[in-house]
């Protein structure tokens, strides 16, 4: 396995990557200052995506099942957990875009190669924010009165 996002594995066949890009970022305020360097206070973690690209050959090893499953993730904008093929959890992520290229049209159509690229960003887990807000509410005593 290279890479898990749920359910849809992807691996050397049929659904294969050849290809992953992260960009991560952080947040910052800038805060002028006279007479010095502008200050910047940290905000919190920016945006995190993941770019996986591939190349498909339907009519020899199949993957055309699994990018219609990628592309149902896509539509429900379902929040699924990212595995790396080592072991690591790379976060929750949503499918926010994917990219398809097929070349060498076949009778029916679907290319003989067919190559994809789909974008991932990094989002909390769901609840996440629920359980944050109660979390607080009970530090003030709030909760539970």
């Amino acid at each position: 396995m290279l890479y898990q996002i749920g359910t849809l594995t992807l691996d050397t066949r049929p659904f294969s990557a050849d290809d992953v890009n992260r960009s991560a970022s952080a947040d910052f305020a800038v805060k002028p200052l006279i007479g010095a360097m502008q200050a910047r206070e940290f905000m919190g973690e920016g945006d995190d995506t993941l770019t996986i690209s591939g190349q498909l050959l339907p009519f020899k090893t199949g993957g055309l099942t699994e990018l219609e499953v990628a592309h149902q993730f896509r539509k429900s904008g379902q929040r699924l957990p990212v595995m790396r093929g080592d072991g690591k959890m790379m976060g929750w992520f949503v499918i926010e875009s994917i990219q398809e290229r097929h070349s060498e049209l076949m009778r029916d159509g679907v290319g003989f190669v067919v190559k994809h690229q789909i974008q991932l960003a990094r989002v909390g887990p769901e609840g996440a924010a629920s359980s944050i807000i109660g979390a607080l509410l009970s530090l003030f005593g709030v909760i539970g009165r």
